[in-house]
């Protein structure tokens, strides 16, 4: 799941780990404690992108992620996965086949596998929100 990128970029890239115990959110592995994003895996995709694995399993992943003003992910889609988006700050622009909707703080959007997709930060100030996606995402995308 690579989203909110700039020009040309993509979510996809290597998975770094982040500071403190990380062992509970590592693919597969089942959280038995608090997840923040202190202790969760961190990856960078996109253009100055960030996401914080807080659950990573093969059937569900929870994902924290902050995308800077401007940022866009490349359109793509999901063969298996079905994905939801929480908007917790800030607000964004989701396209879902080739509908534009405006998500604010509190709101949220389906997007069902197959369903060709993009997120977009047109504002001027950062965006942080949840993708949750059964099964997990990372590996079923296809980039348009």
């Amino acid at each position: 799941m690579a989203k909110r990128f700039q020009s040309g970029s993509t979510r996809s890239g290597s998975a770094q780990p982040g500071s403190g115990p990380a062992q509970s959110v590592h693919k597969g592995a089942v959280t038995t404690g608090p997840v923040s994003r202190e202790n969760a895996e961190h990856y960078r995709w996109g253009v100055d992108c960030d996401a914080w694995y807080l659950v990573n399993e093969e059937q569900l992943s929870v994902i924290e992620e902050f995308m800077p003003p401007g940022a866009a992910e490349i359109r793509h889609h999901h063969t298996k996965a079905q994905q939801f988006f929480y908007i917790v700050s800030g607000e964004v622009l989701m396209e879902v086949e080739g509908q534009t909707t405006l998500l604010h703080a509190g709101t949220g959007i389906r997007v069902l596998p197959g369903k060709r997709h993009q997120i977009r930060n047109p504002s001027s100030s950062p965006v942080r929100f949840l993708v949750i996606s059964h099964p997990r995402s990372h590996g079923d995308r296809i980039d348009e």
